[in-house]
C-alpha cells in the first residue's frame, strides 16, 4: 500500500476537524477519526496530489447560466435531454457556457424536489448518457437536494419498517417539543405522524408533508450524500446547488435555521469536492434575508457562489416603481466577493420573486404595494406560517415578462423594454449571471399548467413545444424571437469586457431615482463601464460628467454603438434604456 502523502494527511486533517465541529454536541458516539477515513474513501481521495488552490476565480465574464428543466422542451420521439442539447447547440452555444438542469431524478412532488432516487434519471427525461453528453460541452449545473426527500422513496419506507437503509435516516420530533421558534417558509404542520415499526412517530417536514427531512445527525446519511456527490461526478456534475441547505440541521427550542452545523457541514462538503475536482464549485440557495443569505460564503471557505436572493425583488420594485433608491442602497451594503468567491445574480427562477430577502430593504407598505401590482398581472402568491399564527407574503408567483408589463399605475407598451432593461443591469452587476430559460425566451404566465398541478408555482414552468418554439425563435415578428435576440446580443457584448468578470471592480454611482447606475473596472484598470439604466418611464437627461468620465479617453456605448467626444454632452436617455459606456482604449469589444 502506498504511504500516505502530505495532502492525504493534510485532507484527514481537515475532515477530522470538520467532523468534530458537526458532531461536537450529539448522542452519537463515533470515532471521528475513522469516520474522516471513510469520507476520503467514498470520494476516492486516497494518494492525494496536492491540496487545492484557494482564491482562485473559476470563471470569468465569458460565463453565463441557463437555468432550466429538463422537459422544459418537448419534441415528439424524442427524449427532453436530447432535445435541450440541441437548442443549446443550435441556438445558444456562444453565449451558454453552463446549464443548470433542475432535478432530472426520479420524484413525487413538488417538480422534482422530492427525489425518490438520487442515484438514477428519470426516465421520461433520458438517462446518464444524456447527461454525460451535455456535460461535456456545457458546466453541468445540478441540485443536491440534500434537506429533505420523497416521502415515498425507499429510504422512508425502510424508516417506516426498521430497515436499512433508511433506519435512523429521518428527523423525528415530539409535539410536546418547544417549536415555536422554528422557521419555515411554510403554512402546513411542521410535523407528519406517521406509524413505523416502533409505533406512531412525528417526522419533521419542513416544506411539505411529502418532503420528509433527513437527519444528518446520523453520519450514515452524511456518508450517502458524500457517495451521492461522487457519483454525480462521475458522470460530469460540475456545479452543485445546495438546494434548501439553510434548513439541514434541527434543534428543538430554535430556529433551526442558519445553525453553527450547517455551516459547518458546508465547509466539509467544499473541502471533500475541491479535493476530488478542484474547478467544482458549490452554490449555497438559501432564501433567505440577505445578511443570513451572505453568511454562506463563509471565509471564503463555504459556498463558493451564493444566490443573490435580494436581487430580484429590488430589481422589479425599481423597474415598476420607477425609483431606484432601494436598489441602489442596497447595493452599496454589498461586500465584494473575494477571490474564490461569487454572487450568482439572477432575477427569474422556476420559483418565484421570493418577498423574504427584500424584508428590512422595503417596508411592509412597500412590499404589499409590490403584491398588489404582480396580483395585478395575473400573479400569485405564496405565503408562509409566523409564530404568532399569522400568514405572510413569502413569494410572488409570476412570469418575469408578465411581472414587468407596467408600473403600479398598470400594464403599459414598455413591457418588452423594461425586461430587457432588467437583464441588462443584472449582465453587468458583480458576480455570475443566471438565467431562467423562459426568462431567455420571454415566456408568459401559464395559467393552464397552474390550473391543471393546482401550485402557483407552475405559472412560471411552461413546457415549450420544441418545433413550436424554433418557430418563434426564428420569426423577425416574434416577441419571443425579439426578447431572445436581444439578450444574447446583450451576453455577447459582456462576453467581451474585462470589466464584467465577476469579481472586477464595483461602485454604486448616484444618478438620482430613476437612474440606476454603478461603475466596473477590469483588474488591469484598462477598461472602465459605466452602466447607465433608467428605470422610469420618462425620457431623462444626463450629463456625462456626473458619471466622471475620463477626459482623454473616448467613449461609446457597447449596446447601442454610440460614440461620444465631450464630457460636457448632455444625452436622452430613452424609458427603460441602459447604456453599457466604456472607454474604448480597453475595451476588447469595440
Amino acid at each position: 500500500m502506498q504511504a500516505p502523502t502530505s495532502a492525504d494527511r493534510q485532507l484527514l486533517d481537515k475532515l477530522r476537524h470538520h467532523v468534530e465541529a458537526i458532531y461536537h454536541d450529539t448522542a452519537i458516539e463515533l470515532e471521528t477519526c475513522e469516520l474522516a477515513v471513510q469520507l476520503q474513501r467514498l470520494m476516492r481521495l486516497e494518494n492525494t496530489a496536492a491540496e487545492p488552490q484557494q482564491h482562485v476565480n473559476h470563471w470569468s465574464q465569458r460565463d453565463a447560466i441557463v437555468m432550466t428543466y429538463g422537459d422544459t422542451l418537448l419534441r415528439e420521439g424524442e427524449a427532453p435531454l436530447v432535445t435541450l442539447k440541441k437548442f443549446f447547440d443550435d441556438y445558444a452555444d456562444e453565449v451558454v457556457t453552463g446549464v443548470h438542469i433542475l432535478p432530472f431524478y426520479p420524484w413525487s412532488s413538488d417538480d422534482g424536489f422530492s427525489v425518490l432516487d438520487y442515484s438514477s434519471v428519470n426516465e421520461s427525461l433520458g438517462d446518464w448518457e444524456n447527461i454525460a453528453a451535455i456535460a461535456e460541452d456545457y458546466r453541468l449545473m445540478a441540485d443536491l437536494v440534500i434537506n429533505h426527500c420523497s416521502g415515498r422513496s425507499l429510504w422512508f419506507e425502510n424508516f417506516l419498517r426498521g430497515r436499512s437503509p433508511g433506519k435512523d435516516y429521518f428527523f423525528t420530533a415530539s409535539p410536546d417539543d418547544d417549536l415555536s421558534a422554528v422557521v419555515r417558509p411554510r403554512t402546513s404542520d411542521l410535523l407528519r405522524k406517521v406509524e413505523t415499526f416502533e409505533g406512531a412517530k412525528y417526522v419533521w417536514c419542513t416544506f411539505s408533508h411529502d418532503q420528509v427531512d433527513l437527519d444528518f445527525r446520523n453520519p450514515e446519511v452524511l456518508k450517502q450524500f458524500v457517495s451521492i456527490i461522487r457519483h454525480y461526478l462521475d458522470n460530469g456534475v460540475r456545479i452543485f446547488r445546495l438546494d434548501a441547505v439553510a434548513f439541514l440541521w434541527k434543534v428543538p427550542g430554535t430556529s433551526s435555521l442558519n445553525l453553527e452545523e450547517t455551516h459547518e457541514l458546508v465547509r466539509l462538503l467544499r473541502t471533500l469536492i475541491e479535493y476530488a475536482v478542484p474547478d467544482a464549485l458549490l452554490i449555497t440557495e438559501t432564501n433567505i434575508p440577505n445578511r443570513q443569505n451572505l453568511s454562506y460564503f463563509g471565509n471564503a471557505n463555504e459556498a463558493h457562489c451564493v444566490y443573490n436572493f435580494s436581487l430580484p425583488p429590488l430589481l422589479v420594485n425599481a423597474l415598476v416603481t420607477g425609483d431606484c433608491s432601494h436598489l441602489k442602497m442596497w447595493m452599496m451594503s454589498m461586500p465584494p466577493a473575494q477571490n474564490g468567491t461569487a454572487y450568482f445574480n439572477f432575477i427569474a427562477s422556476h420559483d418565484g420573486i421570493g418577498l423574504r430577502p427584500a424584508e428590512g430593504l422595503l417596508s411592509d407598505g412597500e412590499l404589499e404595494a409590490l403584491v398588489e401590482t404582480m396580483r395585478n398581472f395575473g400573479g400569485h402568491v405564496s405565503y408562509r406560517a409566523l409564530e404568532d399564527g399569522q400568514n405572510k407574503p413569502y413569494e410572488i408567483n409570476i412570469s418575469l415578462f408578465d411581472a414587468l408589463q407596467g408600473t403600479t399605475s398598470g400594464a403599459d407598451g414598455w413591457g418588452q423594454e423594461r425586461f430587457v432593461c432588467a437583464h441588462a443591469i443584472m449582465l453587468g452587476l458583480e458576480g455570475i449571471p443566471g438565467i431562467y430559460i423562459h426568462s431567455l425566451l420571454g415566456t408568459r404566465n401559464d395559467y393552464d399548467r397552474v390550473e391543471n398541478s393546482g401550485h402557483y408555482r407552475a405559472i412560471n414552468r411552461h413546457q415549450w413545444d420544441y418545433d413550436q418554439l424554433v418557430a418563434e425563435l426564428d420569426s423577425q415578428g416574434s416577441a419571443h424571437g425579439k426578447v431572445f435576440t436581444r439578450i444574447k446580443d446583450l451576453l455577447q457584448i459582456r462576453q467581451r469586457q474585462a470589466a464584467f468578470h465577476p469579481n472586477a471592480t464595483q461602485f454604486t454611482l448616484h444618478l438620482g431615482d430613476a437612474i440606476f447606475g454603478f461603475w466596473r473596472q477590469s483588474f488591469d484598470r484598462r477598461q472602465s463601464v459605466f452602466v447607465i439604466s433608467n428605470v422610469s418611464d420618462r425620457v431623462l437627461p444626463l450629463m456625462l460628467s456626473d458619471i466622471n468620465l475620463i477626459g482623454t479617453d473616448d467613449w461609446a456605448d457597447l449596446i447601442s454603438g454610440t460614440q461620444f467626444h465631450s464630457r460636457e454632452q448632455v444625452i436622452d436617455i430613452q424609458p427603460y434604456q441602459t447604456l453599457w459606456i466604456t472607454n474604448a482604449a480597453g475595451n476588447e469589444g469595440v
